[in-house]
């Protein structure tokens, strides 16, 4: 009766997931009032934890995850390089009725690329400012060269199935009618699986995408939870009470990421937005060394 009592129990007890994904509801409901999603995957160890990973977010600034990826996809169709330019100008279409809209100077995270209307900067120079400094000019203008159509079919075809671009930034008139840009954790992470094991690009292009993502300059999220030094691939997003970021994190002598993507909404203070992040990628980073630790035969 003993033996048969400890094999129900060990049966019934939380695995480390099951466990982890309790420590990650019990931080997030200190937020109250907020909702959130969380997708965690380690191909290393095979954890895998999810927090309403198929909720749908407005996409915020994480649509330029797909953008930057389908511009890496015409790369390595050779449609265009690297070194193509693009004359930057601040007028684009609606979505709606084909009327014009310009940016914001004052709300976009970069304005370095308002100092160049008139002239021509090459698709690498704005790629990486849509990344790093989460460009809203870089953006448009790659959007309306690249095709919104075209970058929806190709996250589709790495396994992103709900995840959905429509248009550019600050498109008022696609905004009013809830014309936007939406997203999921677990599309967001899907995508970042699929660069870093090589199923989105070529080597060669792969390694450039990851660069750009890295060099990303804002780290208050879940780079702020890591152990300093932390190699970190990632893009985040935010809007009204929205707070994202969508990563592929490096344990330190590693170099194969997992990836942990956070979104929320109804968090009114970047402050508490960003905590949520750093807290959860912290919780998370320890659950995935002692599970990569724990797998037979791995790498010392």
């Amino acid at each position: 009766m003993t033996s048969l009592l400890l094999i129900l129990a060990a049966a019934t007890s939380p695995g480390p997931a099951d466990s982890l994904r309790t420590i990650i509801l019990e931080r997030i409901s200190r937020d109250s009032g907020a909702t959130v999603a969380v997708f965690l995957s380690d191909p290393v160890s095979t954890l895998l934890v999810a927090v309403d990973p198929d909720l749908r977010f407005h996409a915020a600034s994480t649509m330029k995850l797909p953008v930057l990826l389908e511009l890496g996809r015409r790369i390595d169709a050779r449609e265009m390089r690297w070194t193509d330019s693009i004359p930057v100008k601040n007028s684009f279409a609606s979505i709606v009725d084909g009327s014009p809209y310009s940016l914001d100077r004052n709300g976009d995270g970069d304005t370095t690329v308002y100092g160049f209307i008139g002239v021509q900067l090459p698709l690498r120079q704005l790629a990486h400012r849509m990344i790093v400094r989460s460009s809203n000019l870089a953006t448009n203008l790659l959007i309306e060269r690249l095709d919104a159509t075209r970058v929806t079919a190709t996250i589709r075809g790495l396994g992103a199935d709900s995840m959905l671009v429509l248009r550019g930034v600050e498109d008022g008139k696609a905004y009013a009618q809830r014309l936007n840009n939406t997203t999921t954790a677990r599309d967001l992470g899907t995508l970042l699986l699929a660069l870093a094991g090589g199923r989105a690009l070529r080597t060669e292009t792969t390694a450039e995408l990851l660069a750009i993502l890295e060099a990303q300059e804002y780290n208050d999220g879940i780079p702020a939870g890591l152990p300093p030094a932390t190699r970190v691939a990632h893009k985040t997003g935010w809007i009204t009470a929205t707070w994202h970021d969508a990563a592929l994190v490096y344990p330190a002598g590693d170099a194969r990421p997992y990836t942990l993507v956070i979104l929320s909404r109804g968090i009114q203070e970047q402050g508490r937005g960003m905590a949520l992040q750093a807290d959860i990628a912290r919780i998370a980073h320890a659950a995935i060394l002692e599970a990569r630790a724990r797998k037979p035969g791995r790498t010392p």
